[in-house]
């Protein structure tokens, strides 16, 4: 017969339980593996999965009992780590949202809204861009990266109540600031074009009323926003390249930034 003490039995929940927390944590705020179309079975048997198999690797825990004080502000300490990874991968991919806005704005696509599974309603524009950014984040094995950067993440910042340094959470309030810098960046060309054009058209309604916006201004923009979009599309690879680059290297940062001084 196998005896089991409640130290043997603590110390194995422990060694499951705080690195679950966390890499639940991530999947909560996570764009990509955390998405809310995914069942919620899904991301737990996910995160157990990750859990179990980084689990043997991790460094020394501390000896504090799960059903205490010091215990709640482990997981409390491991579930803010573990969004403030996702969320800057959610920031990420939301430039790209940002840039598919302001394009659709320029192009007359505003109204070319649906809602989408997670129950947001975006522009047709923004979701496409979205798509192709998750779709070339794949095929990069960029989900394989942060899951890699996710396990390194319990040597730079090991399971321990020992608090978070402040200037982390504000290095990611920062980068927040990044939707909408490189969102423009992306979007600058076609809506400097687009803007030319809807300007020019402006000065051809006063001269001569009978081409109304709507008869010409709306099929003219929307055809050359097309094109634009199409040459866009040929250098759209190396900006987000650069983009992930950025992002995981923020990752980085971060964890680093949070440690305690």
């Amino acid at each position: 017969m196998i005896d089991i003490s409640y130290a043997q039995l603590h110390a194995w929940l422990v060694v499951f339980l705080w690195p679950f927390v966390r890499i639940s944590g991530f999947l909560m705020a996570a764009p990509l593996l955390g998405h809310r179309a995914a069942p919620v079975r899904v991301k737990i048997g996910l995160a157990a999965l990750l859990a179990f198999v980084i689990a043997p690797n991790l460094p020394a825990l501390p000896a504090v009992p799960i059903w205490s004080w010091a215990g709640l502000g482990i997981m409390v300490e491991q579930t803010l780590i573990g969004a403030a990874i996702g969320l800057v991968l959610r920031v990420m991919f939301a430039v790209v949202q940002a840039a598919g806005d302001f394009i659709g704005l320029q192009m007359g696509l505003a109204f070319a809204t649906f809602v989408t599974p997670d129950g947001v309603n975006t522009m047709v524009l923004s979701r496409f861009l979205h798509l192709i950014a998750m779709m070339v984040f794949l095929a990069v094995d960029g989900h394989l990266i942060v899951i890699d950067t996710l396990a390194a993440s319990f040597h730079t910042l090991p399971i321990g109540y020992s608090g978070l340094n402040p200037a982390g959470f504000e290095m990611l309030a920062r980068f927040g600031g990044t939707i909408f810098s490189a969102g423009l960046i992306l979007a600058l060309p076609m809506v400097a074009a687009l803007l030319v054009v809807n300007l020019s058209l402006g000065i051809l309604n006063r001269s001569a009323p009978q081409l109304t916006v709507f008869s010409i201004g709306f099929p003219v923009s929307l055809t050359l926003g097309l094109l634009l979009l199409l040459m866009l599309m040929t250098d759209l690879g190396r900006f987000l390249q650069l983009l992930f680059e950025q992002g995981l290297g923020t990752i980085q940062q971060l964890l680093a930034a949070l440690a305690p001084a």
